[in-house]
């Protein structure tokens, strides 16, 4: 009598030589075709894998807000200023939220609280009357110093589980999924 190969997905990885599990070796898309919705032992093990990004995803923003408080910025605020300080000169409301993937009212908000804070002005732009740019005041280049450490800080509380080379694949594999594929990506 013949028996169903009940092979795992991960020993199923070792089709193109020796491996100690899912690696960079294994390729983009590797995980999809040895497991997931067809594997034999029912599991969908894609959906686990995205749910446990969901959970890290959450739990790396409560850790990075928790590290942000002391700053007196939100998680929000934070990735605006560092946008703001990205530009080669003072961007507009605009490009502000073209490159934040964010409608303009959501600027426009984040703006109000860091302005309130004294983080940035806005400035009229010198080309055009009627746009606005957005300046770094003293206070916002002294609070991008503090925004590093506290980056940092929460980095290392949520990685320091891995190891050195387990980081160094993580990076790897965070690069491929963040980098927008053929369909402009999310």
């Amino acid at each position: 009598m013949d028996t169903p190969d009940r092979t795992s997905g991960a020993d199923r990885t070792n089709d193109t030589g020796p491996s100690d599990g899912p690696g960079p070796a294994d390729g983009p898309g590797r995980a999809s075709r040895t497991a997931g919705a067809g594997s034999t032992d029912g599991t969908d093990a894609d959906g686990l894998l995205a749910e446990q990004l969901l959970r890290l995803t959450r739990r790396l923003h409560r850790v990075q807000k928790r590290h942000l408080e002391p700053v007196g910025i939100t998680p929000a605020q934070s990735r605006l200023l560092r946008t703001v300080a990205s530009f080669g000169e003072p961007p507009r409301m605009a490009d502000l939220a073209a490159r934040l993937e964010v409608v303009p009212r959501a600027v426009t908000s984040l703006v109000d609280g860091l302005e309130a804070a004294g983080r940035v002005r806005r400035a009229p732009d010198p080309d055009n009357r009627r746009a606005i740019r957005i300046e770094l005041t003293d206070a916002g280049r002294a609070t991008l110093g503090e925004l590093r450490n506290a980056r940092r800080a929460a980095a290392e509380d949520i990685l320091d589980p891995l190891t050195v080379d387990q980081r160094e694949v993580l990076g790897g594999l965070l690069s491929a999924l963040v980098a927008p594929g053929p369909e402009g990506g999310c």
